[in-house]
């Protein structure tokens, strides 16, 4: 049996099972997975050392949340978490590459950042991703965190269009000036925007519907060719209609 974390406890559906990686081989078949889903799917211009694997300098100081298909001993979904401490030992998160995020500063003791999201393309179903976000819950409860922050990425195949009118549309989800960010590499969404109506990936649509804010404009990542949105999910604030997917008391 796969080991687990004592942050996160074991939960099954049928024969997927999720909680952290406990060895240096589950790391590296998440990282493989990455990889095929980021650059191989979407096309991401990851630059690895080694060919294959999707990993940076944030790896190592993050924890690996996996769900494995255990019927077929292969992992199927992944999300890797950096916890307040471990930002502090390595002197940023991940999301200052692409957002000032100055007013977040009295949130860093319980802010968790997590990203890398992904799904084998065969488990786009919808268990895997429930899966993960239990065992998300899980992890923030059991270490009483209190808000989880992550960029919610939405293609730019069509140039940027679809991401300003999203952006455009979603004003009304904003948070407060308060938790505002600043992109590094802004997004024109202005001058992108159209009168299309705009298509919300997902991830991004769940996030909101539990409750989730958007922290400010876009950030434009060229590597993997997407438009950002920063998102801040405070854990108390989690929208009771959704709170089945996040949160088991």
């Amino acid at each position: 049996m796969l080991r687990v974390a004592p942050q996160t406890a074991e939960h099954k559906t049928r024969s997927l099972w999720v909680g952290l990686a406990g060895s240096e081989s589950e790391i590296l078949e998440a990282q493989k997975l990455r990889y095929r889903v980021f650059a191989e799917e979407m096309g991401a211009r990851l630059n690895p050392r080694t060919p294959g694997i999707d990993r940076d300098h944030f790896d190592a100081h993050c924890k690996h949340l996996i769900v494995r298909d255990e019927a077929h001993g292969r992992i199927v979904g992944t999300y890797r978490i950096l916890t307040p401490e471990a930002a502090r030992r390595i002197g940023s998160y991940y999301s200052e590459t692409e957002f000032d995020l100055t007013r977040f500063q009295h949130l860093r003791p319980g802010l968790v950042e997590v990203g890398r999201s992904c799904i084998d393309a065969e488990y786009r179903s919808g268990a895997v991703i429930a899966l993960l976000w239990n065992g998300l819950s899980r992890f923030m409860q059991a270490n009483d965190y209190q808000y989880m922050m992550g960029c919610a990425s939405i293609g730019m195949a069509d140039g940027g269009h679809n991401a300003a009118n999203l952006y455009r549309t979603l004003q009304d989800k904003l948070a407060p000036v308060e938790y505002h960010v600043f992109p590094r590499h802004p997004l024109p969404w202005e001058q992108l925007s159209t009168e299309t109506r705009a298509e919300i990936p997902p991830l991004l649509k769940g996030y909101l519907r539990a409750g989730a804010q958007v922290c400010g404009a876009p950030a434009w990542d060229p590597d993997f060719n997407t438009a950002d949105l920063l998102i801040l999910l405070q854990m108390s604030r989690v929208d009771a209609r959704y709170a089945k997917h996040f949160i088991e008391r």
